[in-house]
C-alpha cells in the first residue's frame, strides 16, 4: 500500500502541482540527544517523504516536520513509542496553501483594475520585476538596475542598486529568498526597496547612511525556485539545476557557498533539502553573488534574509567556535533587533547560527565573513511556527516594518565604524 501511495504522489508531481491534502505539520520537541537522534533518523527516510522546515539540532529546539498524509499515523506512532513530545502546528496544510492562492488571486484581480502595485500582497516573479522596475522609473537619480547574472534557468538575478553618487563607495548588500518558499522574505525585500527609494531625505538615519555608502539589494536571489513555488510546489525551497547522475533536482543554495563546504549541517544526498551540490559555488545563483561581491571589492556588510524563526544571526555556521568579531556582532544584533522590537513587540533570538539554530555548513554569511566582510548578519523573519512558511498576506508590512527598524539600526552602524 504504501508503494502504490508513493507512486500515485510520484505521478502528481510529475504531471501537476503538487498537491498536500491532509497534511500536517508537527513540532517535536526532543528533550535530549538520543531523540535529537532519532529524528535525524527519521529525516533520512526517503520513502516517507518528509519534509524538514525545522531541523534536528539539540535537545529542547524544536523541530518543525510536514507529514504527508498517507504517513501521518505511522509518524505519531513513531513519536509515541520513543516518548517524544509532538503538537500539531498546521492542521492541513493544503487548506492554507488553497488560502494563500485565493487571496493572490483576488489581489492580482484588485491590481488590474486599480493599476497599481499592493505591497501587502504576495506575487509572481514577473510582477516582482515590474515592480522593481517601477521603482527605477520612479527614483532614477537614486536607483538603478544591475543584473549581476543568470539563474540555472537563465532567469536574470536583478539587483537594485541605491546611489547618491561616486564611484567604487563603500556598499552594504542584502539578499532575500535564497530558498524560494520563504515568500515573506521577498515580498519584504521589495517592501524595503521602495522604502529606502521614498525615505531619502526624508528619514535622517538613511539619509545619512546613503550619502556614504552604497546599497545593493537582491529581493529573489534564487528566481527558478520561486517561479517552481508558485507553479508547481508551494514548498519548494532549492534550486532547480539538474544533478548530474541523479533524478532528484536541486541544490540548497545556502549549504553551496565556499564556508566549510560539505561540514556538518549539509547534506551529500541529491534528493535531500539540504543537499550541498556538487562543489562550492556549483549553482550559478551563488556563483554570481560571489563575483560581484569580490569585483566590487568594497562591500562592508552583508545580509541575508530568510524566514522563519524570528531570529538575527551572525558567524559561524559551520563551526561552533565564535568568531574572533563576536562582541561587536552581539551588540549589532541587540540593537538592532531592540529597534524591531519597540515597533510590535516581535521578539528575537540572538547570537551565532551555529547555537542560536543548528549548525549548518555552506551558508552565505559564513563566507562572507570569512571573505573579510565583518558585518555579516542573516535575519529569519516571522514567525515562530504558527504558519511556518505560509505566513499570512496580512503580516507581510507589519514583518517588513519591523524588519526596516533593525536594517536601518545595523545599516547605521555600519557607517559609523568603518574598517
Amino acid at each position: 500500500m504504501r508503494r502504490i501511495l508513493l507512486f500515485g504522489a510520484l505521478i502528481g508531481v510529475a504531471w501537476g502541482t503538487q498537491t498536500f491534502s491532509g497534511d500536517q505539520v508537527l513540532r517535536a520537541e526532543p528533550c535530549n540527544d538520543e531523540q535529537v537522534d532519532l529524528l535525524k533518523q527519521l529525516e533520512a527516510r526517503e520513502p516517507l517523504r518528509l519534509d524538514f522546515w525545522h531541523f534536528p539540532s539539540y535537545p529542547n529546539h524544536p523541530v518543525d516536520i510536514q507529514v504527508p498524509f498517507a504517513y501521518l499515523q505511522s509518524v505519531k506512532v513513531f513519536l509515541e513509542s520513543h516518548h517524544v513530545k509532538y503538537s500539531v502546528l498546521i492542521e492541513d496544510v493544503q487548506a492554507k496553501v488553497d488560502e494563500e492562492s485565493r487571496e493572490m488571486e483576488l489581489n492580482q484581480r484588485h491590481e488590474r483594475s486599480r493599476s497599481s502595485f499592493n505591497f501587502a500582497a504576495y506575487h509572481p516573479l514577473e510582477s516582482i520585476f515590474q515592480a522593481m522596475d517601477d521603482i527605477v522609473a520612479h527614483y532614477p537619480q537614486l536607483v538603478s538596475k544591475v543584473q549581476i547574472g543568470e539563474s540555472y534557468e537563465k532567469r536574470p538575478l536583478n539587483v537594485l542598486k541605491f546611489s547618491t553618487g561616486g564611484t567604487n563607495r563603500p556598499a552594504i548588500w542584502i539578499d532575500a529568498g535564497i530558498h524560494a518558499r520563504e515568500w515573506v522574505t521577498q515580498a519584504t525585500a521589495l517592501w524595503t526597496a521602495n522604502q529606502i527609494a521614498c525615505d531619502y531625505g526624508h528619514d535622517p538615519v538613511l539619509t545619512s547612511v546613503l550619502d556614504a555608502m552604497d546599497i545593493f539589494l537582491l529581493p529573489v536571489a534564487n528566481p527558478d525556485g520561486y517561479v517552481f513555488s508558485h507553479t508547481k510546489n508551494r514548498m519548494w525551497r532549492k534550486t532547480r539545476s539538474k544533478v548530474p547522475g541523479s533524478s532528484c533536482i536541486g541544490v540548497d543554495p545556502n549549504r553551496n557557498w565556499d564556508a566549510g563546504f560539505g561540514g556538518p549541517g549539509a547534506s551529500s544526498n541529491p534528493c535531500s533539502d539540504s543537499y550541498h551540490g556538487p562543489s562550492a559555488n556549483s549553482e550559478a545563483e551563488v556563483r554570481s553573488i560571489v563575483e560581484f561581491i569580490k569585483s566590487h571589492g568594497n562591500v562592508k556588510a552583508f545580509i541575508s534574509i530568510h524566514s522563519y524563526s524570528q531570529l538575527m544571526m551572525y558567524p559561524y555556521g559551520y563551526q561552533c567556535n565564535n568568531p574572533k568579531d563576536s562582541k561587536e556582532l552581539d551588540e549589532v544584533v541587540k540593537a538592532a533587533t531592540n529597534a524591531l522590537a519597540s515597533l510590535y513587540g516581535t521578539k528575537y533570538k540572538v547570537g551565532p547560527i551555529c547555537s542560536v539554530i543548528y549548525q549548518a555548513s555552506g551558508g552565505s554569511i559564513d563566507w562572507s565573513y570569512d571573505y573579510g566582510i565583518k558585518y555579516s548578519f542573516a535575519f529569519e523573519l516571522r514567525d515562530t511556527g504558527r504558519h511556518g512558511f505560509l505566513l499570512p498576506a496580512n503580516q507581510i508590512i507589519p514583518t517588513a516594518e519591523e524588519t526596516w527598524l533593525a536594517l536601518k539600526t545595523t545599516m547605521d552602524y555600519v557607517r559609523g565604524h568603518p574598517y
